[in-house]
């Protein structure tokens, strides 16, 4: 039986007091891989943010690797966090520390001390997304899509069971954008990690195929409830 990694149940997803999305129903199991797509402003961002704990879960119930979101609290969403990996669409790195001091800051603010064991993780996570011989750089030296994998890498630090990917290709070329959906599917492949992708690459999609959550009239839809949908049936 596979582990099951977000369960949430009759979900109200609310941005302050303004209703989101309503009677949101669905789950992942360990090592899937799930589009989440929907036009702008229909909840898509809401409902990651509620997933990593920036949005309380009002209604509802949900578990994200074993935490109750109806539980969490300020002291408990860093010990959520370290559980998840996320991975933006801008990057979001140190613009003023080299890589390899990019991702030991991380490892620190998530309470690593141990010198070795923490070069070993960086040289790792360096190594699984194809750049162990650049942590020597700093981000404005890389391009594009070389800082993405550090995004990624980054997100890879504390060996997560769900990574949360916001518009990871937003902003690469078509051929970056293919290297990079390959590397997602071979860390969910390889390590077993779920991924919650956020996107409006239809062409990205259309590649690399897999089922698709929509956030549409403040629904979340589940292309799993029914026959896997064409691409013609289930549009962004």
């Amino acid at each position: 039986m596979s582990e099951t990694v977000v369960s949430i149940h009759n979900a109200n997803i609310y941005q302050g007091n303004s209703l989101i999305l309503s009677n949101v129903n669905f789950t992942v199991n360990k090592g899937e891989f799930v589009y989440l797509v929907g036009k702008t402003g229909t909840g898509k961002s809401s409902l990651l943010k509620t997933l990593y704990g920036e949005l309380t879960l009002k209604e509802g119930t949900a578990s994200v690797v074993g935490y109750d979101l109806k539980e969490m609290d300020w002291k408990k969403v860093p010990y959520l966090r370290r559980n998840l990996g996320v991975v933006f669409q801008d990057f979001q790195l140190l613009t003023d520390r080299t890589v390899h001091e990019n991702l030991r800051f991380v490892l620190r603010a998530t309470g690593w001390k141990d010198e070795r064991l923490m070069e070993e993780k960086i040289n790792d996570v360096l190594d699984k997304v194809g750049l162990k011989s650049k942590g020597f750089k700093m981000p404005f030296e890389m391009s594009g899509g070389e800082q993405q994998r550090v995004d990624i890498a980054r997100a890879l630090l504390n060996s997560p069971k769900l990574i949360l990917a916001d518009e990871p290709t937003g902003n690469l070329d078509p051929e970056t954008s293919d290297e990079i959906m390959q590397l997602l599917f071979q860390i969910a492949k390889d390590y077993g990690a779920s991924i919650i992708m956020a996107t409006h690459d239809f062409i990205v999609i259309n590649r690399y195929p897999s089922r698709m959550l929509k956030t549409e009239g403040s629904k979340v839809i589940d292309s799993a409830a029914s026959q896997e949908p064409h691409k013609d049936e289930f549009p962004i």
